[in-house]
């Protein structure tokens, strides 16, 4: 085994628990988040000790057997939800020990591939069941983990570890949605709903970056203005029930005659009728979660102009690789919100996206993060 320092024994993790009735919280989640140590086990052949600087919260509607992740799973609404698995989605850090003589990951700060079971194909995963999760090992929200080497990409060096950890599952989800499904292109115009979510603001970024007209959607002014600041053109409150109309105002007085070339949503619901009279003929729509509603309505009117509807879930490994070659080449740095000390601070980071405040991602810091990189 090669190591570059003296391994520690065990590791500390907050782990999904069973609430009782005892628990602080039991009336809002019916799973606790708690702090538990455990031994670190021996690596096995092909796999790394990572050491966790920095670890993502992630407030996604994917579906998973297998994975736990923030607040849906406090909630109880995922699938399969593995009691005693750490929460966490997202994980940087640096490789400290590994089971391949003169490994070259040794020493080199990585980190975890989004997903498993996707390696390259460019329309599904390999292995369906296995695809939407993250890593083998369960969850981010832990200082050591063995994983599996294949599944650790190089961390962008201009970015530090606590801004790697704000990139990968919502990196990946933005890339398949915007460039592979949406197909954005420079000069076209672009709605992205729910910015200041994670996803939707690495959207809104490599958008952004390509050369696209952005319009963006919230729910508060505040992150709209924040949007806007950032290069989008302009953004509307979805509580104003009039927010369509004044888009398609928004659009005729950029340009006459402009409509949406694609859609990019996360929230669900009576989105495609909104949009309808301003997303062109044959128009993109690419739903990447329904974090407000649970069905998507579409009627003939929708189907009579040639809609192109398109559910985008995460994305491949070879995704992600593209994904941070393009970040890299266009020195894009993830929106992160809040960035809370040490595994103890885990509970501040499920009220914070409980509460959809936050304007891009919440981060733990559990160590060194990298201090000398241009973030």
């Amino acid at each position: 085994m090669s190591t570059s320092t003296d391994l520690p024994k065990v590791s500390r993790a907050i782990v999904v628990a069973e609430a009782t009735d005892s628990s602080p919280k039991r009336e809002r989640y019916p799973y606790d988040a708690v702090l538990v140590e455990s031994a670190i086990p021996e690596l096995k052949p092909g796999q790394v000790l990572l050491k966790i600087n920095a670890a993502g919260f992630n407030h996604k509607d994917l579906c998973t057997h297998r994975f736990s992740d923030t607040v849906w799973i406090r909630k109880g609404l995922y699938p399969g939800i593995v009691v005693g698995s750490p929460y966490g989605g997202d994980g940087a850090g640096v490789v400290i020990a590994s089971a391949t003589p003169d490994d070259p990951l040794l020493n080199k700060r990585v980190f975890l591939s989004a997903g498993v079971g996707w390696k390259s194909h460019p329309d599904v995963p390999e292995n369906p069941l296995d695809a939407f999760g993250g890593t083998k090992m369960g969850g981010t929200f832990i200082e050591y983990v063995a994983v599996d080497r294949d599944l650790l990409i190089p961390s962008p060096e201009n970015l530090d570890d606590v801004h790697v950890a704000a990139w990968p599952l919502g990196g990946v989800t933005a890339w398949r949605a915007a460039i592979i499904n949406a197909k954005v292109k420079p000069g076209q115009n672009i709605l992205i709903t729910g910015i200041g979510g994670g996803v939707a603001l690495l959207a809104m970024q490599f958008c952004l970056a390509t050369g696209a007209n952005v319009y963006v959607t919230s729910g508060k002014q505040e992150k709209i203005d924040k949007a806007i600041e950032l290069g989008a053109k302009g953004g509307f409150n979805y509580k104003d029930d009039k927010w369509p109309e004044l888009l398609g105002k928004f659009l005729q007085k950029d340009e006459k005659g402009a409509e949406l070339d694609a859609v990019i949503d996360s929230g669900g619901g009576p989105i495609l009728s909104q949009v309808r009279p301003y997303l062109k003929y044959s128009g993109r729509f690419v739903c990447y979660g329904m974090t407000a509603y649970q069905e998507i309505s579409i009627t003939m009117n929708e189907v009579l102009k040639n809609f192109k509807f398109l559910g985008s879930t995460l994305g491949s490994q070879k995704d992600l690789g593209d994904a941070t070659d393009f970040i890299n080449k266009h020195r894009i740095v993830p929106i992160v919100s809040h960035v809370l000390e040490g595994l103890e601070s885990a509970e501040e980071g499920f009220t914070l996206l409980d509460s959809r405040d936050q304007f891009g991602k919440v981060i733990i810091r559990l160590g060194e993060s990298n201090p000398n990189a241009a973030a």
